[in-house]
């Protein structure tokens, strides 16, 4: 699934203050709070299929956090990170892109694999460590990676991502390869090193790689009043030489057209940009968090009158494009999806206990064998092999 930003979309924006810095603006916005077109006369430029194609993607995500979480409740997988509220900035962002390009992703953008074609089975596999998966159930849960995909796998540590992405997108420029890298972050990662080295080195290097940082106000029990000083993210674009771009990150119209800007001014040679786009972290940092010890409920509330998915479903209403009908269809469809991915994932199996061995070495060398050996042995009751040469 993939999409383009039609080149007539006009991207709302309400002119700054005089004294405000460059990137001090309104968010860019194409949709209203209630779903209608604000984005210029002439309404919606987006094709019809493109839309629902959107909106199937960010309720998929929605439907599956809900389930994983179902499963994680019931003890048949350890841990889930959801997305819930940030689906409109997920989908958008990952609709920008090309089949070539590469994804450095963060924590939560599991959406944006599914969008490039990653199984939904083996994405349930690799939460629960079952053997069908690549990983063998060595990654942690929801850290996952799709080679087919260009989606590099995720990591817990915080940024380093981001110098993977611009390493690549210096790669596609040795190379001449028209290729972008995305580099995906939270609003947590703006205060790691890594942060300032990776925007420096691809502003000066004029890479080919986009920042999309998902602003959800909450870095773990941090919230974004503590991270930065400055009156938003995007604004920091400037001491590194780029664009800075706020966005609606609740609005994937307005994501899929700054984005898809972003993208092509990159692929074209232009370099890199910051993207800011304000979205909510509706629950918890993950199934092990509690938010309500440390956030309001007043809060929470606010952010979910802003629902991007209720947005879109209210835009795709008025356009004719949804009825009440057509969306049960889609809901019923990917359930269905998931049903079967948890079936499918479920029969797949535990990982061998010899696969704690491989992928070591390209020859297994005789200490791991024999390692290897007596593990397997002594889980077998057997008594464990002699240790060679003793």
């Amino acid at each position: 699934m993939a999409g383009r930003t039609p080149k007539n979309a006009v991207v709302d924006r309400a002119p700054p203050p005089a004294a405000a810095a460059e990137s001090d603006v309104t968010p860019a916005r194409l949709l209203a709070p209630d779903g209608k077109w604000i984005g210029g006369a002439g309404g919606s430029p987006f094709a019809p299929s493109q839309l629902l194609d959107l909106f199937r993607g960010m309720l998929r995500i929605r439907l599956l956090d809900s389930r994983m979480l179902n499963l994680q409740r019931q003890g048949r997988i350890g841990f889930f990170g959801q997305s819930t509220g940030q689906e409109a900035a997920i989908v958008g962002s990952a609709a920008a892109l090309r089949a070539e390009d590469w994804v450095a992703p963060a924590l939560r953008e599991a959406g944006v694999a599914l969008w490039r074609g990653y199984p939904i089975e083996r994405l349930i596999a690799q939460c629960m460590g079952k053997g069908s998966e690549v990983s063998q159930g060595r990654q942690m849960p929801c850290h996952h990676s799709y080679r087919a995909g260009r989606f590099v796998a995720m990591s817990s540590v915080i940024a380093t991502q981001l110098l993977h992405a611009v390493g690549i997108a210096m790669a596609a420029q040795l190379k001449k390869d028209a290729i972008v890298a995305m580099a995906y972050l939270g609003d947590g990662a703006t205060s790691e090193n890594d942060f300032h080295c990776a925007l420096n080195l691809a502003g000066v290097r004029s890479a080919p790689v986009v920042f999309f940082c998902q602003n959800n106000q909450w870095a773990i029990s941090v919230p974004f009043a503590k991270q930065t000083a400055s009156r938003n993210i995007a604004v920091k674009a400037k001491a590194y030489g780029m664009p800075g771009v706020l966005v609606d990150g609740n609005d994937v119209l307005a994501v899929l057209a700054e984005t898809s800007r972003a993208v092509e001014r990159a692929r074209a040679g232009g370099g890199p940009t910051l993207i800011e786009a304000l979205t909510y972290r509706r629950l918890g940092h993950s199934s092990s968090d509690d938010p309500t010890r440390y956030r309001e409920a007043g809060e929470v509330a606010k952010w979910e009158a802003l629902d991007p998915i209720d947005r879109l479903r209210n835009h795709l209403r008025g356009v004719g494009l949804l009825d009440a009908a057509k969306e049960e269809s889609i809901e019923e469809e990917l359930q269905a999806q998931i049903s079967d991915g948890i079936r499918a994932a479920e029969a797949g199996g535990e990982p061998p206990l010899e696969s704690l061995f491989a992928d070591v070495h390209a020859e297994m060398t005789p200490q791991l064998r024999e390692q290897r050996d007596a593990t397997i042995a002594s889980f077998a009751g057997r008594e464990p092999p002699k240790p060679h040469g003793r």
